[in-house]
């Protein structure tokens, strides 16, 4: 009998992985958790039955949430993940030599813990000794440290359960209170096909308090719809700004000094959600 997992990302559509394993499943204090071995995609966690990583296709979520603004950001010494507790956004911060501190902020432990267990080439930076892990609600240590980070990441869950807050006005705004005066965020928020309220209300929200707002795209194959969003707000750097030939070389699969540019150019159909 062949055995397979299924998200359903809208009432009507789904995508569905033929599954090997099941390593764990577990009702944790804030979610249902799950580490599966599927046939095309190799491990997958996923959180309240969403696809949050997998380790044939994490490379292009991790690199793009956290290299367009360590470049565009000149001197990023002090970096915050909120959620990614996974380590995938964390292991590409480590690639930057500028960074001296990269703290990541999870409120769920156990995440931590099995990918630690069942992902390491994912997670496999989070004992770095310029990476401190907190398991904490990301929303107060927001809160909680005003004027401290040059470049903060939202590596949240889609806007459910614990991650509501993280799309909320008032989480943008103590952002900016936690940033540097010259400070970066970037959030993943979500896709255009299934989420184009979301987008447009996160782009309305940070332009309130950002006076430079940029979204650019990915494509990632295993996350609804495979066209995937990012939004970026910044105090005084833009993105647009960075001169390719000053994008240091380091390793990566997906993210290049050409493509930077080119991902914040966006097809018509988002670029009228966010007008």
């Amino acid at each position: 009998m062949e055995l397979w997992y299924t998200e359903k990302q809208t009432d009507s559509f789904g995508i569905t992985a033929k599954v090997k394993e099941t390593y764990v499943r577990e009702q944790t204090d804030f979610q249902d958790l799950s580490m599966i071995e599927t046939e095309e995609w190799g491990t997958m966690l996923t959180l309240d039955g969403m696809v949050m990583t997998t380790v044939r296709d994490e490379f292009v979520y991790h690199e793009m949430v956290a290299h367009p603004a360590l470049v565009t950001h000149p001197n990023p010494e002090y970096v915050l993940v909120v959620g990614g507790g996974d380590g995938g956004v964390i292991r590409e911060i480590m690639k930057h030599p500028k960074v001296k501190k990269a703290v990541l902020v999870d409120i769920d432990g156990k995440v931590i813990e099995y990918s630690k267990k069942y992902l390491p080439t994912i997670a496999g930076e989070l004992d770095n000794p310029r990476v401190e892990v907190i398991v904490n609600d990301g929303y107060m240590h927001i809160h909680d440290h005003k004027n401290t980070y040059d470049v903060i990441m939202v590596d949240s869950t889609e806007p459910v359960g614990p991650a509501v807050e993280l799309f909320s006005k008032g989480f943008y705004q103590g952002i900016f209170d936690a940033l540097k005066e010259d400070g970066i965020f970037v959030a993943q928020t979500d896709n255009p096909w299934f989420k184009a309220d979301l987008i447009q209300t996160v782009n309305r929200d940070v332009k309130e308090i950002f006076p430079i707002v940029r979204v650019y795209s990915a494509n990632i194959p295993t996350y609804p719809s495979g066209l995937w969003t990012f939004t970026m707000g910044s105090k005084k750097h833009d993105p647009l700004q960075v001169e390719e030939a000053a994008i240091p070389e380091f390793p990566t699969k997906y993210y290049t000094p050409r493509l930077h540019r080119a991902a914040f150019v966006l097809p018509k159909f988002v670029e009228d959600l966010i007008k």
